[in-house]
């Protein structure tokens, strides 16, 4: 099986989502075109809450195109970490995903033109360390919208000043495939979470002590 961490940003820098709906119409779109079979309700759809734990389910075939292992939906990109069920799978799923979501984004604000900046970028997962690390980097996104935290890239993890400020918000960012890892029942229909659950065992866990490590870094570093 190869892993493929698939990440695309909107065209100049602007939003890709520009309200909760929008964000749960990808995930809608993460659901509904991960299938061999075409998809021809999707654009009339629309989204009048945010209050929903699953997307709205349409009729569709048992055959998916690709495993979902995690995800994050950012501002103004996504990140998708992907494994390939069907020869083909892998390029098919984001055609129909980037095409789809950009034709109902240009209908609801009347709009025109490309969405997308480029092809969308697909890194493939060579090695234990890469592997052991790309979900928690995918799931710690969300910390460049939480004050102190935004430099949390940086060698030694020197960005993390509270590992528990960092997994509350994390916990609560509902944008991304960690609630659902971490038991809190989010999008759970899109998610295959046994890959890094076998691999990792208690992933809550993994992440905490990674956060928690990090904040030792930080608090060593102030020493210094």
């Amino acid at each position: 099986m190869e892993l493929w961490h698939v990440l695309n940003r909107a065209v100049h820098g602007q939003d890709l989502y520009m309200d909760d709906l929008d964000r749960l119409r990808f995930i809608h779109d993460m659901y509904e075109f991960n299938d061999v079979i075409p998809s021809d309700s999707n654009a009339g759809y629309r989204f009048k809450s945010k209050d929903i734990v699953s997307p709205y389910i349409q009729e569709r075939s048992e055959e998916r195109l690709v495993e979902i292992h995690g995800w994050c939906l950012m501002k103004n990109h996504y990140h998708l970490l992907l494994s390939e069920l069907v020869e083909g799978g892998l390029s098919l799923f984001l055609r129909k995903l980037n095409v789809g979501y950009a034709k109902s984004f240009n209908e609801k604000y009347d709009r025109v033109g490309t969405l997308f900046q480029s092809r969308t970028k697909k890194i493939l997962i060579e090695n234990d360390a890469h592997f052991n690390y790309i979900l928690h980097y995918i799931h710690l996104n969300p910390l460049d919208y939480l004050p102190g935290a935004e430099k949390w890239r940086e060698r030694s993890h020197a960005g993390i000043h509270s590992a528990k400020d960092a997994l509350s918000y994390l916990e609560q960012y509902r944008w991304s495939s960690y609630p659902d890892y971490a038991g809190k029942k989010n999008f759970p229909s899109i998610l295959t979470t046994s890959l890094f659950k076998d691999a990792l065992g208690n992933y809550p866990s993994a992440l905490r002590d990674y956060l928690a490590d990090a904040e030792a870094d930080m608090g060593l570093m102030r020493l210094e």
